[in-house]
Protein backbone atom coordinates (compact mmCIF):
# COMPACT_ATOMS: atom_id res chain seq x y z
CA UNK A 1 0.00 0.00 0.00
CA UNK A 2 1.18 3.65 -0.67
CA UNK A 3 1.77 6.23 1.34
CA UNK A 4 -0.52 9.02 2.07
CA UNK A 5 0.52 12.39 0.69
CA UNK A 6 -0.23 15.59 2.47
CA UNK A 7 -1.43 17.72 0.16
CA UNK A 8 1.64 20.42 -1.22
CA UNK A 9 -0.32 23.41 -1.19
CA UNK A 10 -2.18 23.23 1.63
CA UNK A 11 0.92 22.34 3.99
CA UNK A 12 2.39 25.59 2.43
CA UNK A 13 -1.25 27.46 3.36
CA UNK A 14 -1.62 26.15 7.12
CA UNK A 15 0.78 25.74 10.72
CA UNK A 16 -0.33 23.32 13.34
CA UNK A 17 -0.31 24.91 16.42
CA UNK A 18 1.11 23.24 19.86
CA UNK A 19 -2.26 22.68 21.26
CA UNK A 20 -3.18 20.99 17.90
CA UNK A 21 -5.41 24.08 16.22
CA UNK A 22 -4.31 25.59 12.97
CA UNK A 23 -3.16 28.81 11.95
CA UNK A 24 -3.95 30.54 8.69
CA UNK A 25 -3.04 33.54 7.03
CA UNK A 26 -6.11 35.97 5.60
CA UNK A 27 -7.02 37.25 2.35
CA UNK A 28 -7.00 40.08 0.41
CA UNK A 29 -3.85 41.59 1.12
CA UNK A 30 -1.79 40.87 -1.55
CA UNK A 31 -2.74 44.19 -4.30
CA UNK A 32 -5.04 47.43 -4.61
CA UNK A 33 -4.41 47.95 -1.20
CA UNK A 34 -4.71 51.93 -1.17
CA UNK A 35 -8.61 51.76 -0.71
CA UNK A 36 -8.06 50.42 2.39
CA UNK A 37 -7.86 51.61 5.48
CA UNK A 38 -4.68 51.12 7.93
CA UNK A 39 -6.66 49.50 10.28
CA UNK A 40 -8.13 47.08 8.02
CA UNK A 41 -4.80 46.51 6.58
CA UNK A 42 -3.35 45.16 9.52
CA UNK A 43 -6.34 43.22 10.79
CA UNK A 44 -5.51 41.75 7.48
CA UNK A 45 -1.74 40.91 8.26
CA UNK A 46 -2.55 39.16 11.51
CA UNK A 47 -2.67 35.41 11.15
CA UNK A 48 -6.36 33.50 11.78
CA UNK A 49 -7.90 29.94 13.43
CA UNK A 50 -9.41 28.02 11.06
CA UNK A 51 -12.94 27.88 11.27
CA UNK A 52 -14.50 24.47 12.86
CA UNK A 53 -16.31 23.63 10.11
CA UNK A 54 -13.82 23.87 7.84
CA UNK A 55 -11.71 21.79 10.14
CA UNK A 56 -12.24 18.24 9.16
CA UNK A 57 -11.10 19.60 5.28
CA UNK A 58 -7.85 21.01 5.94
CA UNK A 59 -6.63 18.43 8.67
CA UNK A 60 -7.60 16.19 5.53
CA UNK A 61 -5.38 17.61 3.64
CA UNK A 62 -2.79 17.86 6.09
CA UNK A 63 -3.19 13.96 6.80
CA UNK A 64 -3.86 14.89 10.60
CA UNK A 65 -6.36 11.98 11.26
CA UNK A 66 -9.79 12.74 12.62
Amino acid sequence: MPKMKTNSSAKKRFKVTGTGKVKRLKAFKNHILTKKSKKRKEALAKPALVHDSDMSNVKFMLRLGK
